[in-house]
């Protein structure tokens, strides 16, 4: 399976060069070209089928060095092949379960993971060389955040201490010539336009450039205007002859408490650079004028996440997809048909029932009149994670009811969504005492499909925040109350989303998510989402894997749009 990385932040370890198009060229007046650090570890150079000329015995003497290399590190990822040969031999030996689902590609997988763990432990550098790695990030060398290598911190709490707004740089920081800063007025249609087309023109792709996020104007509003949002912190870059947007930077405003320490910070998301113009380096300005805007406001600590490995993780999360519409799903190559199975009968493996089975015990849309209820719950489960954010009734209104679109809202909602619906969100009423005992919501990010003749948007929806009193029970977790329970809520999310045409579920190893994902048919994606915290330091947090005696997941209880 495939999931779309939310690689955010790529441009600013080392950004990809590129030769900018006559359109863009001709604003900027550049004329760069491209480098050799575009190249994937695994690509070669093409050799010429006739005699070569001295220049192209150069060429082909760099391809046969690129190939050595290739055989040295293996795959992208920087592990060699031999050594996943090797493991891959020892597991089919041992026989059993693990023996018959190992192939080349979990091996990998496993073999990733545990060098992102031996990161985010502070054993080892980006690629494992320590101290030296920090080459490949020059940005982040000179950032407050924790540096590879340096070992899990001896206590909690900032990097660098805040400053008063006054010592704070006044002046934006310079961009390149013909470019102009521009603050986005998200409540104008048009710049929220403009946005939504810069995004999907030139946003997060997965790694085969297979799919591409398409977010809608609604959820960029939902997503971007959270009460007490400043518009400070909407920032765009424009050319400045024609004031064309061609980047753009995010902060929301957000309590969070990580372990004992309750904060406000920002958390910044939506980095994107128009695909012509990587090569003027605008990600690692974009990130210092961010922090900038935020200084402005007070405010020193920002939490982000990205698909690669930057230095360094506070925790990992693994993506799983619960497969809904088995056909599209194999026919765009987002789920990868096993050779021993058909697609009819992939499809009644994972047949979803057509009715909630909650809808007779008090299973219904959230409303206004839930909001303190709701507040009380959510903030009761999330103290038993280990970084969350902290909600005010305001906040809990917006996240959960401003993105559920226009229409009547009756027992048949669950049936299909209404216009402009960006979340789903149920509680659970107890008929006898009106009391509010679950709730879970999911919300909406199709994906724009880029190599198919056939289907143009993958319509996908993502997991959001649940909660439920069964945690409080004694022995919820020891007598699998909890797990029962989450699988009934969650288990009736996937049928609404069924029910709401989408063509799959998608979730992270955080939360309680890894207690109901496997048996509710959620599989193993081949995407990791890291979760950084900027100027602050803390002990690695339990996401894709435990951690000391904290189970997987429950270290992360932050989504990240």
């Amino acid at each position: 399976m495939s999931a779309i990385q939310k690689s955010k932040e790529k441009e600013t370890a080392e950004p990809v060069e590129q030769q900018p198009e006559d359109d863009v060229q001709d604003s900027s007046g550049s004329d760069d070209s491209g480098s050799e650090a575009e190249l994937p570890l695994t690509a070669t150079l093409p050799e010429a089928s006739t005699a070569p000329t001295a220049s192209k015995k150069k060429k082909k003497k760099r391809s046969k060095a690129a190939k050595a290399l290739t055989a040295l590190r293996g795959h992208k990822d920087g592990i060699p092949q031999e050594l996943v040969n090797v493991v891959l031999e020892k597991v089919r030996e041992q026989g059993g379960q693990a023996a018959a689902e190992a192939n080349e590609q979990t091996i990998r997988l496993a073999l990733e993971q545990m060098k992102i763990k031996d990161v985010i432990q502070g054993k080892a550098g980006i690629g494992g060389k320590g101290k030296k790695d920090m080459g490949d990030h020059k940005f982040w060398g000179a950032q407050p955040v924790p540096q590879p290598g340096e070992g899990p911190p001896l206590g909690d709490g900032y990097i660098e201490a805040s400053k008063p707004s006054e010592e704070v740089r006044q002046d934006p920081y310079p961009l390149p010539k013909d470019f102009e800063w521009s603050v986005l007025d998200l409540n104008d249609a048009a710049q929220l336009r403009e946005l939504y087309e810069l995004l999907c023109a030139n946003y997060v792709e997965d790694d085969n450039a297979s799919f591409r996020f398409q977010y809608s104007a609604e959820f960029l509003s939902w997503a971007l205007k959270p009460p007490g949002y400043h518009q400070e912190w909407h920032v765009g870059v424009r050319v400045a002859s024609n004031k064309k947007l061609v980047a753009f930077i995010s902060a929301i405003p957000i309590t969070i408490r990580v372990r004992d320490h309750l904060f406000h910070a920002s958390e910044v998301n939506f980095l994107c650079v128009h695909k012509k113009l990587r090569s003027k380096r605008l990600a690692p300005v974009l990130i210092k004028e961010i922090t900038r805007q935020c200084h402005l406001k007070g405010i020193f600590q920002a939490l982000y996440t990205a698909g690669l490995l930057l230095p360094t993780p506070v925790s990992t999360t693994q993506y799983y997809h619960r497969c809904i519409n088995i056909p599209k799903l194999v026919a765009v190559k987002f789920f990868p048909i096993p050779a021993s199975m058909t697609v009819a009968r992939l499809a009644r493996l994972y047949k979803v029932p057509e009715r909630p089975h909650l809808l007779d015990s008090g299973l219904r849309e959230m409303e206004e009149r839930d909001v303190s209820q709701v507040g009380e719950l959510f903030a009761r489960y999330m103290r038993r994670f280990g970084m969350v954010p902290v909600f005010s009734l305001d906040e809990v209104r917006h996240h959960f009811l401003s993105g559920m679109g226009e229409g009547p809202r009756d027992k048949d909602s669950w049936k299909s969504p209404r216009e402009g619906q960006v979340v789903f969100t149920y509680v659970v009423e107890n008929p006898q005492t009106h009391k509010i005992t679950d709730f879970f919501s999911f919300y909406s990010l199709p994906s724009t499909i880029m190599n198919s003749d056939k289907h143009s948007l993958l319509n996908a929806a993502y997991l959001y925040y649940y909660a439920t009193d069964a945690a409080f029970e004694e022995g919820a977790d020891e007598k699998d109350l909890l797990k029962k329970r989450l699988e009934e809520l969650l288990g009736d999310a996937v049928i609404i989303a069924s029910a709401s045409g989408f063509d799959v579920l998608n979730g992270l190893t955080l939360m309680d998510n890894v207690l109901f994902m496997k048996d509710l048919k959620f599989g193993t994606g081949d995407g990791v989402l890291n979760y950084y915290l900027y100027n602050w330091r803390t002990a690695p947090l339990a996401g894709m894997s435990p951690i000391d005696d904290v189970p997987a997941g429950r270290g992360v209880g932050v989504v990240m749009l």
